[in-house]
């Protein structure tokens, strides 16, 4: 943990102390469910990053549509 971490947390706290047992139960239950979605999140995350090209085009079709966007200048290069 970074120093920077441990004074938040410290500051937080230090606010903590004025709310009422009801109150801080409730911070809890909040911050454990943020704490699970953001397992999940970033678990989803991670496996969004892979699989195949989603796309109802064949590969060719693709292909074919990449290579006629493409342009060329026909420049000379004077040296």
């Amino acid at each position: 943990m970074s120093y920077t971490e441990k004074h938040i947390i410290e500051t937080y706290s230090s606010l903590f102390d004025g709310l009422s047992s009801l109150t801080k139960i409730e911070l809890i239950e909040i911050l454990t469910k943020s704490l699970k979605k953001e397992k999940t999140v970033k678990k989803d995350a991670f496996f969004k990053s892979f699989g195949a090209f989603g796309s109802d085009k064949t590969a060719e079709e693709i292909i074919e549509e990449i290579k006629s966007s493409r342009k060329f200048r026909d420049k000379e290069i004077k040296f």
